[in-house]
């Protein structure tokens, strides 16, 4: 597997930029629009678990459950992105991730932010 098999984030052709800060340099917040999140729910695959298990006795990387958080983190923030953009923000703030047990039987994956209008300051 390679580099681009364990990570993620946007391409540069984005029409809604995705931003862990309180805000981008160069623009200022013309509107805030809200919170906006993207979720998803995997079912932990039994033999992906039995594997799992295996590695843990000997150590080493899970890769395979790597690749499937990154995956799964991937499509919640591809939500988080056509929700932004279906409510018409142009940018998200303060983009984070959330991951917890789902009622025992999977992994929940939420990405959030603010959903925003930003516009380049006039200098």
């Amino acid at each position: 597997m390679g580099i681009a098999d364990y990570g993620g984030g946007q391409t540069p052709q984005s029409d809604v930029l995705v931003v862990t800060t309180n805000d981008v340099p160069g623009y200022r917040v013309r509107q805030v629009i809200g919170e906006v999140f993207g979720l998803t729910v995997r079912s932990r695959h039994l033999g992906s678990q039995i594997g799992a298990g295996l590695k843990s006795m000997i150590g080493g990387e899970l890769k395979g459950l790597t690749k499937t958080l990154v995956e799964t983190r991937n499509q919640a923030m591809e939500r988080l992105v056509e929700q932004a953009r279906a409510r018409g923000a142009n940018a998200v703030l303060m983009f984070r991730f959330d991951v917890t047990e789902a009622a025992d039987v999977g992994t929940e994956v939420c990405a959030y932010g603010t959903a925003v209008i930003i516009e380049p300051l006039d200098i």
